[in-house]
């Protein structure tokens, strides 16, 4: 089979009992990272992988891990994700493929802000599948929770993107404590070369597969650059809302306070909205991704932290009310839209100081965007004068202790 050649599961060779749960599930073909990735898997083979976002590249490590798993007590597979809600995810991943196998596969999700000793005594009973974040993670090693001799193989999920967000030294900390005779595999969008420094230290002779090109949105995504002043973007989404028959929307912004603001005012207006970041308590988070997939609100205001991974499925369109800073992070928030092979749009706004900034997004991306005006919110082609009037020649200004005894003097010529 060749990259482009569609495959069903039945022709991977897996257990009849996963491929029950993928029929139940609706899947049917696999996609060309799981055709490459999974006989690697199975093979034993340690890897490096690169795919598009929405490709698939979930049930392609978790679907050979599991047809491989053991009758034998101890953790045997751990995943390592940069975010909560993307380990949450993964794990149910997991979880919806394991219902048939015999016997039974517990997984348990390891991420901070939620009970510890829960987790603790969840490990205590016996589990075969770890799903993580690193610091939540170490910190049940160093508590003598989580043993992890056992490992048989080690999943890092996004791996481009735990680097980002810090985790590096953690990485290098977790290395030390892995039994030497593991299966190591590398799931990532991109892998710049420090994610291929980190393969170098965690991997041994890998297989490299490279699906798509890491720098290309997906095809069915219809990309818009809106020109809009600034001040008036609120108003220009609350129009895109009004005027467009998207079921449900992903709406980027930069920062937490942005985040809560601008949901604020889209509830005040009557418009559905939940938002979700980092700043929130764990069970605040899981309530807004939870009752957005359910279709219980119609907008979702969120910063990066949706941007890899999550799945909200037939997401009909993606707004960057603020651009990204990471020019690959474009790819990856508009890849919440179109995945699985459907369509969908992915609009950001622009004005004139945002627009060289999207101007590097396209040239790092290899794309080319036409600018569009919104009629009543259009963007005056002229650019501000940014140069606040003084009063007077740079260099010409008087002093404040200048003013203040000119001040001085006509007060006692007035007393005079």
């Amino acid at each position: 089979m060749t990259e482009t050649t569609p495959a069903s599961f039945a022709d991977l060779n897996l257990r009849p009992e996963l491929l029950t749960a993928l029929n139940t599930l609706g899947f049917e073909t696999a996609t060309p990272i799981q055709v490459r990735s999974i006989p690697l898997i199975l093979a034993g083979r340690d890897l490096a992988a690169q795919a598009q976002t929405g490709s698939g590249k979930t049930l392609a490590f978790a679907l050979p891990l599991l047809h491989t798993m053991q009758e034998r007590d101890g953790v045997q597979v751990l995943v390592l994700c940069p975010t909560r809600e993307l380990a949450i995810q993964v794990a149910g991943s997991f979880q919806e493929t394991t219902k048939d196998l015999k016997p039974r596969v517990e997984v348990l999700v390891v991420i901070g802000g939620v009970d510890i000793e829960k987790q603790q005594k969840k490990l205590a009973s016996g589990v075969q599948v770890v799903v993580a974040t690193p610091g939540r993670l170490l910190d049940l090693v160093e508590r003598g929770s989580l043993d992890l001799s056992t490992l048989r193989a080690l999943v890092l999920d996004e791996a481009d993107k735990l680097l980002d967000v810090g985790f590096g030294e953690e990485l290098e900390r977790l290395s030390g404590l892995l039994p030497a005779k593991r299966q190591t595999l590398l799931f990532s969008a991109t892998l710049p070369q420090r994610v291929v420094a980190l393969s170098r230290n965690l991997l041994n002779d890998p297989e490299r597969v490279v699906v798509d090109a890491p720098t290309l949105a997906a095809d069915g995504v219809h990309q818009r650059v809106i020109q809009v002043p600034s001040d008036q973007r609120r108003m220009a989404l609350q129009h895109l809302l009004s005027t467009h028959d998207w079921a449900q929307v992903m709406v980027f912004v930069a920062t937490q306070r942005g985040c809560d603001n601008l949901s604020r005012k889209l509830r005040v207006s009557g418009t559905n909205a939940l938002n979700l970041h980092g700043g929130l308590e764990q069970r605040e988070r899981n309530y807004a991704l939870t009752h957005f997939r359910s279709g219980a609100a119609r907008v979702l205001v969120t910063t990066d932290i949706a941007a890899r991974g999550i799945d909200v499925p037939k997401l009909a369109a993606v707004v960057n009310f603020d651009l990204p800073r990471s020019t690959a992070d474009y790819i990856h928030r508009i890849g919440r839209t179109a995945r699985a092979g459907e369509t969908g749009e992915a609009v950001s706004f622009v004005d004139h100081d945002s627009d060289v900034h999207m101007r590097l997004i396209e040239k790092r991306n290899r794309l080319r965007l036409d600018r569009e005006q919104l009629p009543g919110f259009e963007l005056d082609p002229k650019p501000p004068n940014k140069r606040r009037n003084t009063g007077g020649v740079k260099g010409k200004r008087k002093s404040k202790k200048d003013r203040l005894r000119e001040a001085a003097a006509k007060k006692d010529q007035g007393a005079d």
